[in-house]
């Protein structure tokens, strides 16, 4: 008996080797040049406070995690990088903006 990863259903098999075969298969990360990544402010659902929000990312969650720890680093907060997008605590969209332009990065400014 085991759990797959959507809903919470459980499977049975009378195979002692049954693997879950799960679809969600990773993305390839585009390389940097590729990237359009969107950076914009947001209050919601943060009890009023204020994040710079990175998404469009396309690629493996390392990668994700990576690059939010570099964001992070150099603008001297914390955050989370998960589901394809990168939350910076604080409104630092242009240091944030500026800081994936020197990476590589193609940047548009929402809000």
């Amino acid at each position: 008996m085991g759990r797959n990863k959507r809903g919470g259903r459980v499977v049975y098999s009378t195979n002692e080797n049954f693997e879950y075969d799960d679809d969600n298969e990773e993305e390839e990360t585009l390389p940097v040049e590729d990237q359009l990544l969107y950076v914009s402010l947001d209050t919601k659902k943060r009890k009023g406070k204020t994040v710079t929000l990175v998404e469009g990312f396309v690629g493996r969650k390392d990668d994700l995690n990576e690059l939010g720890k570099l964001l992070k680093s150099k603008c001297g907060v914390g955050g989370s990088a998960k589901d394809g997008e990168i939350i910076i605590q604080g409104n630092l969209k242009s240091k944030v903006a500026e800081i994936l332009q020197k990476e590589g990065y193609k940047i548009k400014l929402k809000g």
